[in-house]
């Protein structure tokens, strides 16, 4: 009777259904007098505990190692992992034993297997918090009630009914809105009830589509009045007694590179030569800290979002726009307060040496990247002498990086073009300039030398601080990951820390020449740890670098912002507290993986729109994934990934362990990541974000020898 209420837990049973349900594989029935009896023994142990209406359910003692808290990481198909600092793998839970958690919930989940050389596998118990308070779906009804139909991933939606409208709104089919769940059970069918707090109109246009996407995602889509109250109290001018306490370098020319369509500018460079072939680069960063003050209503503000979210046709910045557009941001022409890095380094990239300090500086030109590029192509303009020697400096300072350690991971980027009305006029994989690469390099090397200066004040004192860190490989994904590739024919090693650095840079060398294996770029990141911030340095990895940081951005995120405030205190004697400084870290990486998630989404929104126009048509794939019900397959030109499900061809498909490759029960047929084939669209659903394609050249596709 224990195992079957520790088996149904959290389920609870009257002593009848207790009672039916031990009976039932019984030849001979166990009396109800019985039953109460070895209940009231397990209640006098402690091993059960009463509930509600005299019902009764297992009692999980908190100190049970195979309870552990985590939080919700869901996948396609609607199941999920739990990811849990306190255990060393992830914890897979079947849809079904999710209870109510959704995807970000933290959770409490009991590990009900742990099977040889596989994730264990669990059930959640409770949701502790949840990952937003607004969940955004679609108006439909249903006889007398309206619910919404929420969209929580391409292959998983859940309902909520509606029983709460205010009388200033309106709401009609078809509407989105945003609801607060007020209970998520419903006695009689399991369903959650809202409240609606606002609308943001029919679904379907761009506007309401990106303002659900951020709503799901937990961002706010304006700031509170408090926050335009301290704005007002603001100004971007700079005294002259301020003037005294910073560096002058407004003498100096200086230059930004960013985007066509940026419009905060926080890093800039300046070029001086000095004797031989050494000079004095400066990276100036945008002094926001002077503006947000700490515990403000911008800072409180500005912390909840943890970052700028960057969709496709619109930014929803951390900051109001007067400061991370205007006073903030490094505008030509305008005089700007700032923190600086200045390097004295030679052409080789090696810096003799480094001063940190508040400056105010004048930028002289805004260049984009291809202007920037440009210019070193055809070798003139006055700026040419200063962008080629940081040219040369950022390529000796990356080719230093690559031998001691960093990984190229040569991922493809989409890039976009959109006509007035928002409506995709050219989708395709983005160049990658020698001037992106050169604001990269000279941001790392940045970020670096100040993880590296805070680790110099530490050694009489630990000072805390917030690193960017990004621990080892799984060694068990490595390994799959390794038996892939030597099965693509790729003979490559993945034994040491080394080795997996080695491999992976041979791996993006390999896929600029062949396309072939350009699928593999992406396998290899799903290997990777996530980089997240902590107060505990254990080096990023992918980098190969001991220290880093991140203090480059503080108009877009929200670390670069607390990195800023500790220097100024520890050039007044002063540190902040561990705690309290780990709970920030904890939040704002949480949120950076919610602004991905969100900036993937918009990605995905515009692929399926860019292809509804193109059904019917038949283009070259890859396989880019397998599961259980199908095959997905990836446009290699534009990176849109549709699904061929294995009911549509004409075998019965078994997924191997690995779930790389699959067979045809009756032709005998392999097929596996990375297979080229032909694809026709069949459906492209903006709801759903979900694309169908049809395999057309199945009957052409090699069986197995």
């Amino acid at each position: 009777m224990l195992e079957t209420l520790r088996q149904h837990y959290p389920k609870s049973f009257t002593v009848r259904q207790l009672a039916k349900k031990i009976n039932s594989s019984r030849k001979k029935a166990i009396p109800s007098s019985d039953i109460q009896h070895a209940l009231a023994e397990l209640l006098h142990e402690g091993k059960i505990e009463r509930v509600h209406r005299n019902k009764y359910t297992y009692r999980i003692l908190k100190k049970d190692p195979r309870i552990v808290q985590g939080t919700v990481d869901m996948i396609r198909s609607g199941a999920a992992y739990i990811i849990s600092p306190n255990y060393a793998r992830d914890i897979f839970v079947p849809a079904k034993h999710l209870s109510t958690a959704l995807d970000g919930d933290t959770v409490e989940v009991l590990i009900t297997r742990t099977p040889k050389g596989r994730n264990p596998q669990g059930r959640v118990l409770r949701v502790i918090k949840r990952a937003r308070e607004l969940y955004v779906g679609v108006v439909y009804r249903s006889g007398k009630s309206l619910f919404a139909r929420v969209s929580q991933g391409m292959a998983f939606e859940f309902d909520i009914r509606i029983v709460d409208i205010p009388p200033h709104l309106h709401i009609e089919e078809g509407y989105k809105v945003a609801l607060k769940v007020i209970d998520w059970k419903e006695k009689s069918r399991g369903i959650p009830l809202g409240k609606v707090e606002f609308t943001l109109g029919p679904a379907g246009s761009h506007e309401v589509e990106m303002n659900a996407i951020l709503l799901q995602k937990g961002f706010p889509l304006e700031f509170p009045p408090e926050v335009y109250d301290e704005l007002q109290q603001l100004s971007d001018e700079i005294p002259e007694e301020e003037l005294q306490q910073r560096l002058d370098l407004r003498h100096i020319p200086t230059f930004t590179i960013d985007p066509d369509d940026a419009k905060d500018f926080d890093d800039a460079l300046s070029v001086q030569h000095l004797k031989g072939d050494t000079y004095q680069i400066g990276v100036h960063i945008a002094d926001v800290s002077h503006y947000v003050a700490e515990n403000s209503a911008l800072d409180r503000e500005a912390l909840r979002r943890g970052n700028s979210v960057y969709l496709i046709n619109r930014v929803l910045p951390m900051l109001p726009e007067r400061l991370s557009n205007d006073y903030c941001s490094l505008r030509p022409g305008k005089d700007k307060r700032c923190f600086s890095v200045l390097f004295t380094i030679d052409l080789s990239g090696k810096v003799h040496h480094y001063t940190i300090a508040k400056t105010v500086i004048h930028s002289d030109k805004r260049f984009t990247y291809s202007e920037a590029q440009e210019v070193l192509d055809s070798r003139r303009g006055k700026w040419y002498p200063k962008l080629s020697v940081l040219h040369q400096i950022a390529q000796n300072l990356r080719k230093k990086r690559f031998q001691e350690g960093s990984i190229d991971f040569n991922i493809d980027e989409i890039q976009y073009r959109l006509d007035q009305n928002g409506r995709i006029l050219f989708l395709g994989r983005k160049e990658r300039l020698h001037t992106h690469m050169l604001i990269e390099d000279f941001m790392l090397l940045a970020n670096r030398t100040v993880a590296r200066e805070i680790q110099k004040k530490s050694k009489n004192k630990t000072i805390p601080f917030v690193y960017r860190i990004h621990d080892h490989p799984d060694p068990e994904k490595i390994q799959d990951f390794a038996l892939f590739t030597r099965a693509m024919g790729l003979h490559l090693k993945f034994d040491t820390p080394k080795q997996i650095v080695d491999s992976f840079n041979q791996l993006a060398q390999i896929t600029e020449t062949d396309e072939r294996y350009r699928f593999l770029g992406p396998l290899a990141i799903r290997t990777m740890a996530k980089a997240e911030y902590h107060t505990q340095n254990i080096g990023h990895f992918g980098l190969g670098f001991e220290y880093y940081t991140h203090f480059t951005s503080p108009i877009r995120r929200y670390a670069d912002l607390v990195v800023h405030r500790i220097l100024e205190k520890l050039d007044r004697g002063q540190t902040v507290n561990p705690e309290k400084l780990q709970r920030i870290c904890t939040h704002i990486s949480q949120r950076e993986r919610a602004a991905l998630e969100a900036e993937r989404e918009s990605i995905r929104y515009f692929q399926v729109e860019y292809i509804r126009h193109h059904i019917g048509e038949v283009f070259d794939a890859q396989i880019s994934g397998l599961i259980e019900s199908g095959i997905f397959a990836v446009l290699p030109e534009t990176l849109i990934e549709g699904f061929i499900p294995f009911d549509t061809l004409p075998d019965n498909f078994i997924l191997s362990e690995d779930q790389h490759q699959a067979y045809g029960y009756f032709s005998q047929r392999k097929i596996k990541i990375g297979d080229p084939l032909r694809v026709r669209v069949v459906d492209a659903d903006l709801a759903t974000r979900r694309v169908e394609f049809e395999w057309v050249d199945y009957d052409d596709y090699p069986e197995e020898e």
